[in-house]
């Protein structure tokens, strides 16, 4: 057995893991959890407005979950859900003024952590990581029907979208 292959699917959830903690404790004094940063952050790269729905599959999380932490974003004075104009029986969620600063204390976070995680690693082999990590997202999405949505999330989003 190659042992490349046996390790890939462990190391690469144990990096995104320890990645998103390491992310997290520099976030928490902020008040800030996991799922209210990605949500904030998801919604600062989007192009306009976003569904409940679209969000929640986007996080990889279900709409009474989603609905259960926009409660707590909106107290926050984050975020604000409106009527969609184009479809009266759901909701998009808009980004609150209040949260652009917040949002740039993430990027601050963020870009500072990437800076220390990356620092010491030749450019050529991010930029072979990354595209090796691209093709087999590629391939992990083709026919799951995830692909479908996700193409069209990252239409919608950009395809420099990330968490």
């Amino acid at each position: 057995m190659n042992k490349d292959v046996d390790v890939f699917g462990p190391l690469l959830h144990g990096t995104a893991r320890a990645w998103r903690l390491k992310l997290d404790e520099r976030l928490k004094p902020m008040g800030l959890s996991q799922a209210k940063w990605r949500t904030l952050m998801h919604l600062s790269i989007a192009p306009g407005p976003l569904t409940q729905a679209e969000i929640a599959a986007h996080l990889g999380i279900e709409e009474p979950t989603l609905v259960t932490l926009l409660h707590r974003l909106e107290g926050d004075r984050w975020v604000a859900r409106k009527n969609s104009s184009q479809d009266r029986r759901c909701k998009t969620v808009h980004l609150a003024p209040r949260a652009q600063r917040v949002i740039e204390q993430i990027k601050t976070e963020a870009f500072q952590l990437r800076h220390e995680l990356l620092d010491d690693i030749p450019a050529s082999e991010l930029r072979t990581c990354v595209r090796v990590l691209d093709r087999i997202r590629q391939k992990a999405e083709k026919g799951n029907g995830s692909a479908k949505h996700n193409g069209a999330r990252r239409a919608r989003v950009g395809k420099n979208g990330q968490n």
